[in-house]
């Protein structure tokens, strides 16, 4: 058996297992500890070992790759488990699952009896289905089985977080790679008007052209897989032939792909599947695109839809280890040097992006909140609300969030929980919509009405993914298995039961927009088959957050609705602002979710409702202020924090406290604009705080000669204009308000014409008065300019004659 870097390893990895029960494992690609750990393991613990891979061919190759070594067949000391599929026996001591597995015999037997130990391998991929699982198998081990060796594997995942996570487990290293691997990268970026599949198969035959051996060039999906290869097709060297290799395949496919070259060389075409644990023979070359394919969820709309983003340095450098698994191996990357500093250092992980109902589900099955149990990363609050919210909808969850024997049932079936509600509840008759729901679409391009994929499963014709069509068959087959025969039921209402929050209803218009029930709106091909529907069940849009396109959807009656959910029909009666009209508009409108399946005028609808529909158009125009209102509201505001805010903003967020009483039965917009709001304002105010701002913060401002004089609190400052003269004897500035704020007083001339504009009247009299007095005294000599007017009276009238 050849050595590998792990080797030197695994001493220090058994030894911390004897001591700690527990511990982390960072090895680089290549370096072996798929195929070694568990076999080293063996001696040490007491029980079944099982190992946990990403992936089915994953999970599959390192089965056999173990038994192999042993000299055995899978299913005997090493076995393995995959959807579809097992290999195992008494005898098995190791066994190989896929992340899904695991969760399922932890949720059937907490204290995982006969198992003596758990590795996560290839951790750093940080799926869903890992991270949860290592959270339930931490807690199994504090509450339950503290002899449960634990260990978590990964090539370029940072250790320190998750050792931590494991309260402070042993970190044990393998440093180097069985054969060193030479980066090489563009020379320039790669100009943005080409393709990516044109660029990366120039750059694959630069490098089967520079460099010996086979190679494995990573594409971000099977679209990409095939047209590079139609690029490749007969410009590679004749010694070289094309593989495939993405998850969807058949087995036989995958294995053919990794299998050694029977002569020359060869091209895998692969997505982000080969950056596993798998070891693909005879590869001595990687040509990376540098871009990943990931699933976005949008926990608004209740859609994923797939995104295409660069790859993070972690995993470009995983896939680099990809070229020395054999022999020294090169690796050519779609990107310059320059630009590799810009990659993010790890992906998001799964919980982070990912729809989180079944996770959810799982969640309420083994009876804890997720803050009850150890996540690297947490789960975020908001989807994993939308989650519940789903899960409650179709009775998986009661009022408390507990799990009902329904939702028992669903998390029972390897479906997502929409899918499972279906199977439970439609019966065998839903077993292939289920499969073919689960699948990718074997009609690509073929329009979106969902029953041509279903009439494709019998007769599948030449524009049909035969191996789709197959596996769907198949999984099918499976899925029959115990399930009840129910009252017969067509595609639509099938669709509608897994699908409630995406009955679509048209709107009006020429063109095939849809409102779906849970609010959002879909847009369906102009010259679809379905375009002119007026109901359909949505099951798959490309995930847009507004208007996404309808990939695939069922046709659906208004009967055939109402007997699903003629319980969550109500009539609704509204009052609202008609935009278009500029009035209140009161409608009866009978509901299923956001859509309006009857509408009709409400002709007795109370003065309250409709006052309240007005208040809906004025928070859309505007408050109809006028001066009066304006200057109410400035007085009120300098009386400080102890007074009504009276600042639009917060009058709108509350106009139904302060405004309802005094619409009068207004409803159309010039009704509305019409309103003088001062009435409603004043009636914010008690008669205490009434009484307060009138003496401090008054209307107008008594002069030294008795006039009301109205003070202007428009501006900046609050205003009052009055003759100089009638300010003779002031030696204190007028002030408003708690706070003393200054009046900014507009000092006029007998002919009332604006002489001096102060906000300190005693310095006025001791400064510019003089001057001013210098040129009015000459104006208008028959009224009074004292030298000193702080001892004038003051006064409105001119001289007496003769003085």
């Amino acid at each position: 058996m050849d050595r590998l870097p792990i080797d030197d390893v695994l001493g220090d990895l058994t030894a911390a297992v004897k001591a700690e029960g527990r511990a982390v494992l960072m090895a680089p690609p290549g370096a072996g500890k798929t195929t070694r750990v568990p076999l080293a393991l063996l001696p040490v613990v007491t029980g079944r070992i099982v190992m946990l891979e990403p992936r089915r061919l994953a999970a599959r190759s390192a089965a056999e790759r173990m038994a192999e070594t042993l000299g055995e067949r899978a299913g005997e000391t090493v076995g393995y488990r995959i959807r579809g599929e097992a290999k195992i026996s008494k005898a098995t001591r190791i066994e190989v699952v896929t992340e899904g597995i695991l969760t399922r015999i932890l949720q059937a037997d907490p204290e995982l009896t006969g198992i003596g130990a758990v590795i996560f391998d290839e951790f750093h991929e940080r799926s869903l289905n890992a991270d949860f699982g290592l959270a339930l198998t931490w807690e199994v081990r504090q509450a339950l089985r503290d002899d449960l060796v634990l260990i978590v594997m990964s090539a370029t995942l940072d250790a320190d977080p998750v050792a931590a996570l494991l309260d402070d487990a042993p970190v044990v290293r393998s440093e180097g790679r069985a054969y060193p691997v030479e980066t090489r990268w563009l020379d320039a970026p790669v100009p943005k008007m080409q393709r990516l599949e044109q660029a990366v198969a120039d750059l694959t035959l630069r490098a089967i052209a520079e460099a010996p051996g086979s190679a494995l060039v990573f594409l971000p999906g099977e679209g990409e897989i095939r047209r590079v290869q139609a690029l490749l097709e007969g410009k590679i060297p004749s010694d070289c032939t094309l593989h495939q290799l993405f998850g969807a395949m058949k087995f036989a496919d995958q294995r053919a792909a990794i299998a050694p070259a029977r002569e020359g060389r060869k091209i895998v075409l692969a997505t982000s599947i080969a950056e596993t644990s798998l070891t693909i023979e005879d590869v001595r070359i990687v040509v990376d695109a540098g871009r990943a394919r990931r699933a976005l969820f949008d926990p608004a709309s209740g859609m994923s839809r797939l995104v295409t983003e660069r790859v993070s340095r972690a995993e470009a450098e995983q896939r680099r280890g990809r070229a020395g698994r054999v022999s020294e191996g090169v690796c050519y990357r779609l990107w310059t040097k320059g630009e590799e500093g810009a990659l993010p250092a790890f992906a998001p992980a799964e919980i982070e992006t990912a729809d989180l109902t079944s996770l959810a589900l799982e969640l309420a099955l083994w009876g804890a909140a997720e803050t009850d149990l150890a996540f690297l990363t947490p789960p975020p609050a908001g989807p994993l609300a939308e989650a519940r919210a789903l899960l409650h909808s179709l009775g998986a969850l009661d009022v408390e969030g507990r799990i009902t024997a329904h939702g028992k049932a669903l998390a029972a079936k390897p479906l997502h929980p929409r899918l499972a509600h279906m199977l439970q509840i439609a019966g065998t008759q839903a077993a292939e919509l289920a499969a073919l729901l689960n699948e990718r679409d074997p009609l690509r391009g073929a329009g979106a009405d969902l029953s041509l994929r279903m009439r494709a499963l019998t007769s599948p014709g030449n524009a049909a993914d035969r191996g789709v069509i197959e596996r769907v068959k198949q999984e099918a087959k499976r899925l029959r298995q115990g399930l009840p025969q129910t009252a017969p039921m067509n595609l639509g209402e099938m669709a509608a039961l897994a699908y409630p929050d995406r009955i679509g209803l048209r709107r009006p218009g020429d063109q095939p927009r849809y409102l779906l029930s849970g609010g959002k709106g879909a847009v369906m091909a102009e010259h679809d088959d379905l375009a002119s529907t007026r109901l359909i069940v949505v099951t798959d849009t490309d995930g847009a957050a507004r208007d996404a396109k309808i990939r695939q959807a069922a046709q659906i009656s208004e009967s055939e609705l109402r007997g699903l959910y003629g319980d969550q029909i109500a009539w609704v009666e509204v009052c609202d602002w008609d935009r278009r009209e500029k009035r209140v508009v009161a409608r009866r409108r009978e509901m299923f979710g956001a859509l309006v399946l009857d509408d009709r005028q409400w002709k007795d609808a109370p003065p309250e409702a409709i006052a309240r529909g007005a208040l809906v158009g004025l928070r859309q125009i505007g408050l109809p202020w006028t001066d009066a209102a304006r200057r109410f509201a400035a007085r009120v505001a300098l009386m400080g924090a102890d007074y009504p805010d009276m600042t639009d903003a917060a009058l709108l967020d509350h106009l139904e406290d302060w405004l309802l009483p005094y619409l009068k039965g207004a409803k159309t917009e010039a009704q509305l604009r019409a309103l003088d709001i001062t009435e409603a304002l004043r009636g914010m105010l008690d008669w205490d705080q009434m009484q307060r701002l009138d003496r401090e913060v008054p209307s107008a401002f008594e002069s030294p000669v008795g006039r009301r004089l109205p003070i202007d609190y428009s501006g900046e400052h609050p205003e009052v204009t009055g003759r100089l003269q009638e300010f003779f004897g002031t030696t204190v500035h007028p002030t408003v308000g708690p706070k003393r704020v200054p009046l900014k007083v507009v000092l006029t001339s007998p002919a009332h014409r604006p002489v001096q504009v102060t906000m300190d009247l005693p310095n006025f009299w001791k400064t510019s008065y003089a001057d001013v007095r210098k040129d009015m005294r000459g104006r208008y000599p028959k009224h009074p300019w004292p030298e000193d007017p702080t001892e004038a009276n003051p006064t409105l009238r001119a001289k007496p004659r003769g003085t």
